[in-house]
Parts: structure tokens; C-alpha cells; sequence
């Protein structure tokens, strides 16, 4: 447990500050084409870095399931899913319910790691998911609007592939460490969203502007922060590390308020503390 205090700390301020400056950068930059721009620039720095260490190697047979369900759900369809529905929601919005693996990871973890809950992570889990509803304020919503529809649905979507990631690292535990997996899980999210970034937008790019952000992201944050978030998942239990999860967009809106101005109230306070109460009480359980 205490193992992971340090890479989630790490992961909190990266994924929670990436939302509000990603949404900044599209005044610049198309999503696709950011997304793999972010998997692309990844995929390089966390090789180059391996290598100057002496650890970049291609995985062994044991390591190609991680790699295959890193690659191509937490990071090719959850990029791909989040940074289109960001172009749409609020970047606090989308800070909440892409990183709310709760809904996904509970489950799955009973029913395929076969993990008991007990009354006291339940009741963390109920604690940690109605913070996230409080924060998203799902009453303020226009729900008859399509793109409002659409994009909490490909947000509620993502945060299904990741949370499938993290089952099949957990169930398949590769053979190497997972931080000299990284290039290959990048480098597969990039061959997808790369195509899919052409076909959809052909017309689209990045522009100066969005450089300075594109190269944070993809050097800083998306190596390193993905980094920490598998390591939660692997170290923790499925009920603490899909609170612990949460967090994230409990920052990402507070720095949403303060970046971009989006709407601040009781509503953010109130949610973070019981999501932090949901976190706390999931730990002791």
C-alpha cells in the first residue's frame, strides 16, 4: 500500500493538471491529432531515457499481453475516446469521469480477480461515487443536447479501457519491469491513433502555439504519469486503486477553476471531501 503513495501523488498533480492545459491547447490543435502527437513524442522520450540507462529492450514473450492491453485500451482507445470528448465537455468534467474507473474496476475485479469487498470498502466505493456526482453536477446539463450525450458516453467509455488494462496487468503480470514496457505500449497506441488521426481530421494538426504544451505532454506527463498509474493498479486492490483513481479529477477540476475560470462553488469542496473520505476509508478496509 504505501508503495504506491509516491506514484500516485506523481500521477494526481500530471493527469490532474493535463486535462485543463490540453483543453487550452486546442485553440491550436485538432484531438486526434494532439492524441497522437502525445503517444508519438511518449514513445520516443520513454525509449530514449531507457536507453541512456541501458534498459530498453524489445519484451519478452511473457510481456506482450500488458503491452497489447496497454497500448491498445489505456492508451490508444482511452486517448483517443478522452481527447474528443474534451473538445466537447469541460476539461473538469472530463477530469472526473474519465479517471472514474470505479464504475468499471469494482466489478471486474470481483468478477474476474475474484477479490472480496468488504462493508467498509463499499461503503467507500458509495462515499467515492457520490463526490464524482457532486463535482460532475449532472443537473446542470442540457441532457437533451447530442454532443452532451455523446461525449460523457465516450468518456464513460475510456475509462472501461483503462480500467480493462488494469485487469489484464494484474492477471498477466509481465516479465519485465512495466516502466521498460512503455515505448512498445506508446508506439502501439501511436500506429493506432496515427491513421485515425488522418482519416478523421485531414485538415487538422498542431500548431505553434500548441507546441510548448504538445511536448510537456508527450515528454512529461504521458510517459511518466502512465508510468505511475499502472504501478497503482498493480500495487493496490481494485476498490482502493479505482478510489485512490479519483484524486486525479479532484485536482483536474480545482485547476480547471483556476485556468480556464470554469464555474467554482460548494460543489467542489464538498465533492473532493468525500472523495477523499471514500479514498481513506478504502485504504483501511
Amino acid at each position: 500500500m504505501r508503495s504506491a503513495i509516491p506514484h500516485l501523488l506523481v500521477a494526481i498533480v500530471l493527469f490532474g493538471g493535463a486535462w485543463p492545459i490540453t483543453k487550452a491547447a486546442f485553440s491550436d490543435a485538432t484531438p486526434m491529432w494532439f492524441a497522437a502527437g502525445r503517444a508519438g513524442l511518449a514513445a520516443v522520450a520513454s525509449a530514449i531515457a531507457l536507453l541512456a540507462l541501458g534498459r530498453l529492450h524489445w519484451p519478452r514473450r511473457a510481456d506482450w499481453p500488458a503491452v497489447i492491453a496497454l497500448g491498445t485500451l489505456q492508451l490508444g482507445g482511452y486517448f483517443a475516446l478522452a481527447h474528443t470528448a474534451v473538445a466537447i465537455v469541460p476539461a473538469g468534467r472530463t477530469a472526473i469521469i474519465s479517471a472514474v474507473t470505479s464504475y468499471w474496476l469494482l466489478p471486474m475485479s470481483i468478477l474476474v480477480m475474484g477479490e472480496r469487498i468488504s462493508a467498509r470498502g463499499w461503503l467507500g466505493a458509495a462515499f467515492g461515487l457520490a463526490g464524482v456526482v457532486v463535482l460532475a453536477g449532472p443537473w446542470s446539463l442540457d441532457w437533451g443536447a447530442r454532443d452532451v450525450v455523446l461525449g460523457h458516453g465516450m468518456l464513460m467509455l475510456a475509462a472501461g479501457l483503462w480500467s480493462v488494462a488494469i485487469i489484464v496487468t494484474r492477471a498477466r503480470i509481465p516479465a519485465s519491469p512495466m516502466i521498460e514496457l512503455l515505448p512498445w505500449c506508446f508506439a502501439i497506441a501511436f500506429a493506432m491513433l496515427g491513421p485515425f488521426a488522418m482519416y478523421l481530421e485531414p485538415e487538422g494538426g498542431i500548431r505553434g502555439p500548441s507546441w510548448p504544451i504538445m511536448l510537456y505532454i508527450g515528454v512529461i506527463v504521458a510517459p511518466i504519469g502512465t508510468w505511475c498509474v499502472i504501478e497503482i493498479g498493480r500495487r493496490l486492490p481494485g476498490a482502493v486503486s479505482s478510489l485512490a483513481f479519483l484524486l486525479v479529477p479532484a485536482f483536474g477540476v480545482t485547476l480547471s477553476a483556476v485556468w480556464l475560470g470554469e464555474a467554482v462553488g460548494m460543489d467542489i469542496l464538498i465533492g473532493s471531501v468525500l472523495i477523499v473520505t471514500s479514498v481513506a476509508l478504502a485504504a483501511r478496509a
